[in-house]
């Protein structure tokens, strides 16, 4: 009985502890992001080697925001905006978008979460 109310309790916490941690990363990027444009100008060229993989389900995704099928590295970049999705591969956690149009969502369900937005509230979107 005691393990059937213990684990899941546990990993509902490792889940807000990831979920916590991916947060505090795409906001990191995105002080690294404004960081580049005030020495350059405009994003093109930013790259963030050091985003880092929260726990082994969450990957970064930075990307122009005009075009979001190119990376800000890619030619062809407009590099005037940007991007960034923190995809959780655990069905059970948030994936977060951040945009520098000031767009802060996540969902539960990955596949609702594009670079345009995180779906409905109907469709498990929240503001963050």
């Amino acid at each position: 009985i005691f393990a059937a109310i213990a684990i899941p309790s546990y990993q509902a916490y490792v889940r807000r502890a990831q979920a916590s941690q991916a947060q505090q990363e795409v906001q990191r990027i995105a002080g690294e992001l404004e960081r580049w444009k005030s020495r350059n100008f405009n994003y093109i060229g930013f790259t963030d080697a050091e985003a880092k993989s929260i726990a082994k389900y969450t990957t970064f995704e930075v990307r122009d925001g005009v075009d979001t099928s190119k990376q800000l590295t890619d030619t062809g970049a407009v590099g005037q905006s940007w991007v960034i999705k923190a995809i959780n591969d655990d069905g059970g956690n948030f994936t977060f978008l951040m945009t520098s149009t000031g767009l802060q969502c996540k969902s539960k369900t990955k596949v609702n979460v594009t670079y345009a937005g995180c779906g409905t509230e109907a469709t498990g979107k929240e503001e963050w």
